[in-house]
């Protein structure tokens, strides 16, 4: 018993619960790390926005020789200098641009989540389909194990001439028959656990029965991908603001000093000056531009708009998914209770053809019938209590709810 205990103990600890698979899924799976990256990126447009509202500081140089000296010039002529500016006014054109970039980081954040949560969601549907998989699995194995019983009784009656080869051939169909089943059951798992570990991004071992917490109804808050749609429109919207503020005047300030220096002079080709602080102040306002501005605010106004119609095709959506998965949960339920009481069914019919299978009172028809219905019923009920769980995730994910936070 303890070297068995040895045995089966290291599988339990390696056992992985679906809630830390979820917890490394969300970090570490490809898509999200994918999305991380365009989120940090939108982080920096909006720092590079913030920075528009400080002065610049240009730093130069230059260098000029002359072949053929002008008169009043000196034959070279080098320079450097410093110039500092700064936009007075633009005619909000920073404000739009820096809303339009906080929108679009606002946009990436929530696609971000949105991954997260449609990952989570996936791996959960997953994790409960393998498990129905395996419980199918342990129904076909205990079959097999109760027709190898019998198969092995009934060639002892064949042999003292009591039961006739047809008898047994029947029972060798059915034993075959589930063994094809068990091992098209064990590839459908192995598909499932590489399509898990693909989403999760990491090999899974064996899976624990992790369950959600007792149900409860929650209000509907709008899910990531319906935000992120949102926050995009509003970009667009600033964008479009962006682009009208060329109409409005603009007024720069630019302070530039200059260091020069000189060769090859004479009284001909004097030295100039030897530095120079120059202060403009300019004007700028665009009169005519035959409506490119107008026709490319319009532009943007138009994709907003059509953002604006699926956003609002999204919000139909996620409310008839809420509500739908609503109505799921209400018929896992019943499929529970049905597929219970089909198995308490099953369970007894097949106990007592077994009893009388054994006497002789019935034939193998009658046994692997009821064998059949058991091997079904179990798989059902088992099915269905996963059922459930998925129902549950599903309804948690259109509530716009972590669904990390609702398992045990």
């Amino acid at each position: 018993m303890s070297r068995l205990l040895l045995l089966v103990i290291p599988f339990f600890l390696h056992a992985e619960s679906l809630k830390s698979i979820l917890e490394f899924a969300t970090q570490n799976s490809d898509l999200v790390i994918s999305k991380k990256y365009t989120q940090e990126s939108k982080s920096k447009y909006v720092q590079a926005r913030e920075g528009a509202y400080y002065p610049t500081l240009d730093l130069g140089a230059f260098y000029q020789t002359l072949q053929e000296k002008t008169p009043m010039l000196a034959g070279d002529t080098y320079s450097g200098y410093a110039t500092l500016a700064y936009d007075i006014y633009d005619g909000g054109k920073r404000s739009a641009l820096l809303d339009k970039s906080i929108n679009e980081h606002k946009a990436s954040s929530y696609d971000t989540k949105s991954i997260q949560n449609s990952i989570s969601l996936k791996i959960v549907e997953l994790f409960f389909n393998i498990k129905s998989l395996e419980d199918t699995l342990d129904a076909r194995d205990e079959a097999k194990k109760s027709l190898d019983e019998q198969l092995t009784r009934m060639k002892r009656f064949v042999l003292a001439k009591v039961a006739t080869k047809d008898d047994v051939d029947r029972l060798q169909a059915a034993y075959d028959t589930n063994i094809y089943e068990m091992e098209s059951i064990k590839l459908e798992i192995l598909t499932l656990k590489k399509l898990l570990e693909l989403n999760v991004g990491k090999q899974i071992g064996i899976l624990d029965n992790s369950k959600f917490i007792e149900f409860k109804e929650h209000e509907l808050e709008l899910i990531d991908s319906v935000l992120s749609i949102q926050a995009n429109k509003d970009a667009l919207i600033r964008g479009a603001e962006s682009i009208e503020s060329v109409y409005y005047p603009h007024v720069r300030v630019e302070d530039s000093y200059s260091l020069y220096g000189y060769n090859r002079t004479d009284a001909q080709h004097p030295e100039g000056l030897d530095n120079q602080n120059r202060l403009m102040l300019t004007l700028n306002m665009r009169v005519f531009d035959k409506g490119i501005a107008v026709k490319n605010k319009e532009a943007l106004l138009i994709e907003a708009q059509a953002l604006n119609t699926q956003l609002s095709y999204s919000k139909k959506e996620q409310k008839m998914q809420f509500d739908l998965s609503l109505s799921r949960i209400k018929t896992a339920f019943i499929k529970i209770k049905s597929a219970s009481s089909a198995l308490v069914s099953a369970d007894s019919a097949f106990e007592i053809i077994n009893k009388k299978y054994d006497a002789g009172i019935v034939d193998n028809v009658v046994y692997l019938d009821a064998l059949s219905s058991q091997t079904t019923a179990k798989a059902l009920y088992k099915k269905s209590l996963n059922d459930l769980e998925i129902a549950y995730a599903t309804y948690y994910y259109y509530a716009g709810k972590n669904l990390k936070e609702f398992l045990l």
